[in-house]
């Protein structure tokens, strides 16, 4: 426990944080160490499909009821997965946590996934696949991490294919949940303005009777990834384009610079240098932003852009001159001050959505047995040095880069 976080561990070894607010509204949710990479290859789309069907009954509650629990109290309840994470979410005004507790226990440990229900969703699934395939600019990210990630479970998108969740069962939902949606697995988070040690009482009552066994990650580092350069046609009218290399894991302690380095190249502000360089002085592109993904044994840094299909060569060349020039000489001091000052104010900024922050304590718990909260965070960006920000820029120079272009 801290001054600004109680952790706690129920008897079923289910943990649980708190955060203790003075807002009027409670957040409330649980995060399971589960998503697409941990299906096995004939149940391509089980942990999303899975994320979608919990709210469709349980041996308590029908789809209906479940839907509205939380929202006829004007709040709402929700889900999303991801390669290595899933979580179920809620909020509300203040004074109705036991009321999100109960109904997150319920879901985790009570689905039942009634057939008629499963095939109606499966229709709702196979809509958000044909709405993705339409999207070049999403879907060109799925197809570089197949290529990236080839022959390891991180390879395939996490929806699945409409072939792949049309098999899928609602015994395969059970056994997914069974096996994932564990104590051990999971982490529940509490951003509240009642008593941490209520809401842990809270926690007890509905989620302690829960005991399955701790599941076995079979997790397997995905080989070294070949390089490539490939153009593939889907008769769009704009090229997506992403250039982007392998990293470490998320608990790499060069993370920090690459953090910085990431914002500094394609971030989110227009002072982002790739945004000058293509946006603001040439007007090649519309988009370009850059990202990192890293997972617990790997990473991708990728920088995307999306342009006329004749200037796609220009954009890749003005992208390999600024990752050579980033790998191969520092940044000068000044220029090093102001890159972390900007990073830590969009920390400061970001923390601000009490949502967003309230996720980032139960996965952080989840994935490093702690709290690394805004403030820490911080702290190690403005202990990053130029040297270690031009050191993990050669993880990315143009050499080991590889590149798609939807066109």
């Amino acid at each position: 426990m801290n001054q600004a976080y109680s952790i706690f561990t129920l008897p079923n070894s289910l943990r649980m944080v708190c955060r203790h607010t003075s807002g009027l509204v409670s957040y409330i949710g649980v995060a399971v160490n589960a998503g697409s990479r941990d299906e096995d290859s004939s149940h391509h789309g089980l942990a999303h499909f899975v994320e979608h069907t919990i709210f469709k009954g349980t041996a308590r509650r029908r789809s209906w009821q479940i839907a509205s629990r939380m929202e006829e109290v004007g709040g709402e309840i929700n889900a999303y997965t991801s390669k290595e994470e899933t979580m179920v979410y809620t909020n509300a005004p203040a004074g109705f946590e036991e009321r999100a507790i109960e109904l997150l226990a319920d879901l985790v440990g009570g689905s039942c996934f009634p057939k008629d229900e499963i095939d109606r969703e499966r229709e709702v699934v196979t809509e958000e696949i044909n709405s993705y395939l339409d999207s070049p600019s999403d879907s060109v990210y799925d197809e570089f991490e197949e290529l990236a990630y080839a022959g390891s479970g991180l390879a395939h998108n996490i929806l699945g294919s409409r072939d792949s969740v049309a098999s899928l069962t609602g015994d395969d939902c059970r056994g997914f949940l069974d096996r994932y949606y564990t104590p051990a697995n999971m982490v529940v988070y509490c951003c509240s303005p009642l008593d941490p040690q209520r809401l842990y009482r809270q926690v007890e009552k509905h989620f302690g009777s829960l005991h399955f066994p701790a599941p076995t990650h079979t997790r397997v580092a995905p080989p070294e990834m070949a390089a490539f350069d490939e153009l593939h046609n889907r008769g769009t009218h704009q090229a997506n384009t992403i250039v982007g290399a392998r990293v470490f894991g998320r608990k790499d302690p060069r993370r920090f610079a690459l953090f910085l380095l990431n914002n500094y190249l394609g971030g989110p502000c227009m002072n982002s240098r790739l945004n000058r360089e293509l946006r603001e002085k040439r007007g090649y592109v519309y988009t370009v932003d850059s990202n990192v993904s890293l997972m617990s044994d790997t990473g991708l840094m990728l920088i995307y852009f999306g342009s006329d299909p004749a200037t796609v060569g220009k954009c890749r060349r003005i992208i390999s001159n600024e990752l050579d020039r980033l790998a191969q000489s520092r940044l000068s001091d000044t220029a090093f001050e102001k890159i972390k000052r900007q990073y830590c104010g969009q920390l400061l900024v970001s923390s601000d959505h009490v949502e967003n922050r309230a996720m980032s304590l139960a996965k952080s718990l989840l994935y490093f047995d702690t709290i690394h909260d805004i403030s820490t965070t911080a702290e190690h960006i403005r202990a990053v040095t130029p040297e270690e920000v031009r050191s993990v820029a050669e993880l990315i120079a143009p050499s080991k880069c590889s590149a798609l272009t939807l066109v």
